[in-house]
């Protein structure tokens, strides 16, 4: 698990982030941070003031990374990019997450190493991470300013055959009494836009490989798009799929012969192709995933329930 939490003794009265400075190799900025999350522990229960004087038994939670092994596919002085597989989360969503992206960032590069975008744990394809803090301030902010930009690829039901794009606002729900989306699209929401190229029609399996390009990043954009063009993400347990098995794969009640049966495939078919971005150079990076391999996960047309 990569919180732990250890006991330390701390012979002479010291100042708690001059402590976890020296203890941990961290800067005072780091420790300060720490401190102020409550994950330094005294008779069991947080303190929260920096520099607060400790002395004797105290405890520490903190961030042990823990490998899987797990290989950037291109490193800089200043970020790392990663291939990342379906079904890992990029950052622990607790304290208890047994492991996320951040176990490898921070394997390869250190405690200041961080993600600097999200991308939905059933996504693959390219992460992009920070290696120091002045990299991940850069690099969170290209992304706020649209300077980086992504291309994705995804399977999706059915035929397409011409470009086109879907400009439709999109707000966040918060009523899933009807169905389990996290957004949909309406009005009143966010400007949102994706253009959409189809690259190849599969006529056994009835999908289409799409390449999709987000203008801006919205939560949950394509999956949202596609779905609302009637096209959904083959694999998509929330979007184009019934309240029932939403809400039983949310309460991870689902069988993997279900969710093939159900959803179209044994997982989302949706794979982060390619990052686009200045960092000094411009760097163009594609992923060393051959997605369209991928065909393999995804149900028989003759086998797969239609939610409609």
């Amino acid at each position: 698990m990569p919180f732990v939490k250890r006991p330390f003794h701390v012979e002479k009265p010291t100042k708690a982030f001059l402590f976890i400075m020296k203890q941990f190799n961290f800067t005072q900025g780091e420790a300060q941070r720490l401190i102020a999350k409550g994950r330094v522990l005294i008779d069991g229960k947080s303190i929260y003031h920096t520099g607060a004087i400790i002395e004797g038994e105290i405890e520490v939670v903190y961030f042990e990374p823990k490998s899987r092994g797990i290989k950037p596919i291109f490193v800089d002085k200043n970020f790392l990019i990663f291939d990342k597989p379906s079904g890992v989360l990029v950052h622990p969503n607790t304290m208890s997450t047994e492991y996320s992206m951040l176990d490898e960032v921070r394997t390869h590069s250190g405690q200041n190493a961080n993600g600097t975008h999200r991308i939905d744990m059933e996504t693959s394809g390219l992460f992009l991470a920070s290696r120091h803090k002045e990299a991940e301030r850069y690099l969170k902010g290209s992304f706020e300013q649209k300077r980086i930009k992504k291309e994705y690829l995804a399977w999706v039901t059915g035929k397409l055959t011409e470009p086109f794009s879907v400009e439709a606002s999109i707000c966040v729900r918060d009523d899933y009494s009807t169905n389990k989306h996290k957004v949909e699209i309406c009005k009143e929401g966010k400007y949102a836009k994706t253009e959409f190229t189809p690259l190849e029609y599969d006529k056994e399996l009835d999908t289409t490989l799409v390449e999709c390009k987000p203008l801006t990043g919205r939560l949950h954009q394509i999956r949202v798009h596609l779905f609302h063009v009637k096209h959904p993400i083959l694999g998509d347990p929330i979007y184009g799929t019934s309240f029932e098995t939403s809400d039983r794969y949310l309460d991870m009640e689902l069988t993997g012969e279900e969710r093939l049966i159900e959803t179209g495939a044994t997982r989302l078919m949706l794979h982060a192709n390619t990052l686009l971005f200045p960092y000094g150079a411009t760097y163009h990076i594609k992923s060393k995933v051959d997605f369209r391999k991928f065909k393999g996960e995804i149900c028989k047309k003759e086998k797969r329930i239609f939610f409609k």
